[in-house]
């Protein structure tokens, strides 16, 4: 049988899309990859867009992912895009890779020369590391990323919720991994990195090298996702955790995140200096001042430690700060 005009090899996917709801606050990121839940380049520019938004603007503490597909997160990239980014180069080696990734990160960097550079072969290649570049600020970020994760996420879709602080998946017959390998590749958003720091290197090795997904029970105890739940109860769940965790200083949540993502991996000397500058910083701003002087205030009025006395504790945990004023 020939072709028609509603064969899906004639007429590609259409573009990506994220809804964002909200305008502060808590904000929750709906991501429409089609009718097959695919990552293009589209969805990878609008994320960059959501998460520059998220962790410039001071009201936006907690941003939730999740798919519109009914049971996808996010199934993984539109291959149509990563094998026509691999075509038209000459072979290359690890070294020259390496090379050109370098060069892609300095371009990116630069508006004027990245547009002219995104008219060539460099594309792809400008693409690929800007969402590297998108992931990494998720990981030094005061806000809060979480993925709810409605449905299966594989690849990049795994690597999404990998970069993201806390992942709640929905219980039934889903899966999530990096399956790069059946394809003859090798996770390239970041899977190979994030997932050993989650579950230990030898657990991804074996689970990587076979292109095997977890199950959402097998993913919890590993400690791939952080809780399973019901995929109705996925959303909301998500949300109530977002905003628990909204409820902390914004700068502080960015200096723990930092020390943890990127300090955790240094040598224990330079990971100490990491978190040395990081308590430095936030030692000496005027929020942690005013809520140190108020915790020495209660301890000489009350002749105890706050954060010894359980109900004061429950309720510094119940509203992310001890003491009355949520700015000082």
């Amino acid at each position: 049988m020939g072709t028609t005009s509603d064969d899906p090899i004639m007429n590609p996917q259409p573009a990506g899309h994220i809804a964002v709801e909200g305008n502060a606050g808590v904000l929750i990121a709906r991501i429409d990859g089609g009718p097959h839940a695919l990552f293009d380049p589209e969805i990878a520019k609008q994320l960059k867009a959501l998460v520059d938004r998220a962790d410039r603007d001071p009201d936006i503490h907690a941003v939730v992912f999740t798919g519109t597909h009914p049971d996808r997160f996010l199934s993984h990239s539109d291959v149509r895009w990563l094998q026509e980014g691999g075509t038209g180069f000459p072979p290359i080696n690890t070294r020259l890779a390496k090379l050109a990734a370098r060069t892609a990160r300095l371009i990116n960097r630069l508006p004027g020369v990245r547009t002219l550079a995104g008219m060539t072969r460099l594309k792809t290649l400008l693409q690929l590391d800007s969402f590297h570049a998108t992931f990494l600020k998720m990981n030094a970020s005061g806000t809060i990323f979480i993925a709810a994760l409605n449905g299966s996420a594989l690849a990049v879709g795994a690597e999404l919720a990998f970069a993201c602080d806390l992942r709640i998946m929905a219980d039934g017959d889903y899966v999530i991994g990096l399956t790069e390998v059946l394809l003859a590749l090798t996770p390239g958003g970041g899977g190979s990195q994030r997932l050993p720091r989650l579950i230990g290197t030898q657990q991804t090795l074996v689970a990587v090298l076979e292109g095997r997904p977890f199950t959402p029970a097998e993913a919890l105890s590993l400690g791939a996702v952080d809780e399973v739940v019901p995929q109705e109860d996925v959303l909301a769940r998500s949300i109530e955790r977002a905003e628990f965790l909204s409820l902390r200083s914004k700068k502080s949540l960015g200096a723990i995140k930092r020390s943890i993502y990127f300090g955790s991996s240094l040598s224990l000397e330079q990971g100490l200096q990491l978190e040395h500058a990081e308590f430095l910083v936030r030692d000496q701003s005027k929020e942690a001042q005013g809520r140190m002087l108020e915790y020495i205030a209660t301890t000489d009025a009350t002749g105890e430690l706050p954060l010894l006395d359980r109900d004061t504790y429950a309720r510094a945990l119940s509203a992310g700060r001890l003491g009355g004023n949520p700015n000082g």
